[in-house]
């Protein structure tokens, strides 16, 4: 489906871009690609988008932040020695760059499994049951 999808959209930009029919047919495929951009059901999608952007773009950056906290925590604790702190800095920071990959992953996951989602209810919305 996948495919389909974006092969329609190379068509569909290739003919609006390579087009000779002139500025009035331009202004009418246009027109079209806006009806079909405010219709309920592409809406509705471009919400959930949206929605998922809102909700799991904090992800990663409160995990960064919660990481150099530590590293930072870790690098200045009292009552240790310089070497101490360093290696104490030196675990954290490790660990941190560990929680932060998992983060990334989780957010890459994510990110393609609402894309995915979004891609099938769309190109599954036209069927008419089928």
């Amino acid at each position: 489906m996948k495919g389909k999808v974006g092969l329609v959209i190379g068509l569909a930009a290739g003919y609006v871009l390579g087009a000779r029919a002139g500025r009035e047919r331009y202004e009418q495929i246009k027109s079209q690609a806006l009806k079909v951009w405010n219709l309920d059901p592409v809406q509705e999608q471009v919400g959930k988008a949206k929605d998922f952007a809102k909700s799991s773009a904090m992800a990663l950056p409160s995990t960064l932040w919660d990481s150099a906290v530590k590293v930072t925590k870790a690098a200045t604790s009292k009552g240790t020695t310089p070497g101490q702190r360093l290696d104490a800095a030196i675990k954290v920071g490790k660990d941190s760059a560990d929680d932060v990959d998992r983060a990334a992953d989780t957010s890459a996951s994510a990110v393609k499994g609402a894309v995915d989602d979004v891609i099938d209810d769309t190109t599954g919305a036209g069927r008419g049951g089928a």
